[in-house]
């Protein structure tokens, strides 16, 4: 039991195939509900496609676990209409401070410029992230949420997946037409399928302790390197909703979990960072060791992963929860298009190929990361420490200092769904990036971009549109015209799109660029949009 937060309990209910022992076919099942099952069925609902979630628990995740959500994320969540919920509760950041023994060695602005709706980051315990997410749940028709469901085994045909599934009142069979894996690091689905997982594993534990207290520190990511108060090792300090203070604190690869879970190993670390006269209460705690591995292919046959069922990486960087919500937000719109028919079965193997790309950048600066928090030589350890110590007073040394960087999306510059570039373009809005939000007026009504541009294809064009719809097929691109339908109030939207009169964008379903030209050819377009559903 927590002291800030009561455990809902969701009550199991037998099906109605379950029930009848008449089996069904589902459009989707996605096995686990954590943040990013939640997000999936979620976003399958919000494109059109039907859900059922098997979970085989009862409640929210135990304890605050993932606490730091990132723009991004916050965006696809804002989408799907649990966003502003979570950034009401949670503790909104963007600037860090590192600091090397006694001393200040370096910050960090993780969002230097205004005009965003959503902050750089948000601490929020996890919990209260499924809760809401759950609600929101309760408000679809098509999704269909079932608890203490355990899926036992798993079958594939050519059309569609065989699911065994374990309840408190019996086994039964049921089947779905795709089956999105979110049932975390440990999937059943993985081993089912006979997937690999493979990569690095570090050699260290790392203590997890969640405070209540009172106190005075700001809203900001505090991370030590050989701190006065936990000597050799690194130590962070965070804070979450309800006056929850998350500490974490290296331990070393030789320390007992079970004995540095015990209160009275804990309690004196604690007392160490705050000092003796700071009152706190502790709210849960946890040893964990990590790993940086991947799935083989995010896609088997009809089964498809997503989140820690497909990647694993260390907590620095806040890279876990975050990566896997832009799992789904990559999936989701692709699914939709191959189960209406409109988009060849091909597409869904680019969720592989882009995901993939992302989950390998993510490995990498999360494998950076560790390497520069756990120097594992007296050589890299001299480096860390050099490194630290020019950061205080040289601009050149504070970008080689790696606490975590933090995560941000990874941009598919590779990717077989974009158009390349016909025209010089300035700025970060290449194909293959997500879109930057901005301030816009639409209808005399202040609003946000990402908020205006829907769940399809849109072309974005700067000045008067020659047409209201561009079409490959069955698949339609609406047309939004900065100028007439949308109001760039400040500039923004064009500054950050590097934009002058025609300028125009095809925009992805996921909110990522896929092609942009200096002016509005409908057969281009045509051309870009058939590429960007791998037609």
């Amino acid at each position: 039991m927590l002291k800030t937060y009561q455990y809902p309990k969701f009550g199991y209910t037998p099906s109605d195939e379950q029930a009848s022992g008449r089996i069904r076919r589902h459009q989707v099942v996605v096995i686990g509900a954590g943040p990013i099952g939640l997000t999936a069925a979620l976003d399958c609902a919000y494109r059109g496609l039907e859900a059922v979630v098997l979970d085989d628990n009862d409640t929210v995740s135990i304890g605050s676990r993932a606490v730091c959500y990132a723009k991004r994320p916050l965006e696809v969540w804002d989408r799907l209409n649990c966003g502003e919920r979570m950034v009401d509760k949670g503790v909104g950041w963007k600037l860090g401070r590192v600091f090397f023994r006694d001393r200040e060695s370096y910050r960090f602005d993780l969002l230097p410029e205004p005009d965003h709706k959503m902050p750089a980051m948000i601490n929020l315990q996890q919990y209260y992230l499924e809760e809401y997410m759950i609600a929101e749940i309760a408000k679809q028709k098509t999704i269909e949420l079932r608890w203490k469901h355990k899926l036992i085994s798993l079958k594939q045909a050519d059309d569609h997946v065989v699911l065994t599934v374990e309840t408190p009142s019996g086994i039964f069979t049921m089947e779905a037409d795709w089956v999105i894996a979110c049932d975390g690091a440990n999937s059943d689905v993985r081993k089912m399928v006979n997937a690999e997982f493979t990569g690095r594993f570090f050699q260290d534990r790392f203590l997890i302790v969640d405070v209540v207290m009172k106190a005075e520190f700001p809203a900001e990511r505090w991370f030590w390197f050989d701190p006065p108060f936990h000597r050799h090792q690194s130590a962070l300090l965070h804070k979450q909703a309800d006056d929850v203070w998350r500490l974490d604190f290296q331990l070393g690869w030789d320390a007992d979990p079970v004995e540095e879970k015990k209160p009275e190993k804990v309690i004196p670390r604690v007392r160490a960072m705050l000092g003796d006269d700071r009152e706190f209460e502790l709210e849960w705690a946890s040893i964990y060791q990590f790993a940086c591995r991947r799935i083989d292919n995010f896609r088997y046959g009809r089964v498809l992963f997503a989140g820690d069922a497909a990647h694993q990486v260390s907590p620095f960087g806040a890279r876990g929860a975050n990566t896997g919500v832009q799992d789904i937000d990559n999936l989701a719109w692709k699914l939709k298009l191959v189960v209406d028919g409109v988009a060849p079965i091909g597409l869904l193997d680019t969720y592989n190929e882009e995901r993939a790309f992302a989950a390998d950048d993510n490995l990498l600066n999360s494998s950076r990361s560790t390497d520069f928090i756990t120097p594992k030589s007296p050589t890299s350890r001299r480096y860390r420490d050099a490194v630290l110590e020019l950061a205080e007073s040289h601009d050149f040394a504070r970008p080689l200092v790696n606490s975590g960087r933090l995560s941000t999306p990874t941009p598919y510059v590779h990717s077989s769904l974009n158009t390349p570039d016909m025209a010089p373009f300035h700025g970060r809005m290449v194909p293959g990036t997500n879109c930057d939000d901005a301030p816009v007026t639409i209808a005399g009504k202040p609003g946000w971009f990402l908020n205006a541009i829907g769940d399809g294809f849109v072309v974005l064009t700067f000045g008067a549109a020659p047409s209201r719809e561009v079409a490959f097929g069955k698949v339609k691109a609406r047309v939004i015209s900065v100028g007439d339908d949308l109001i760039d109030v400040k500039g923004t939207l064009a500054a950050r799109y590097d934009a002058r009169p025609g300028t125009t964008y095809l925009i992805r379903p996921d909110q990522h660029v896929a092609a942009r030209w200096r002016s509005f050819d409908p057969t281009t377009i045509e051309r870009a949009l058939a590429r960007a559903i791998a037609a």
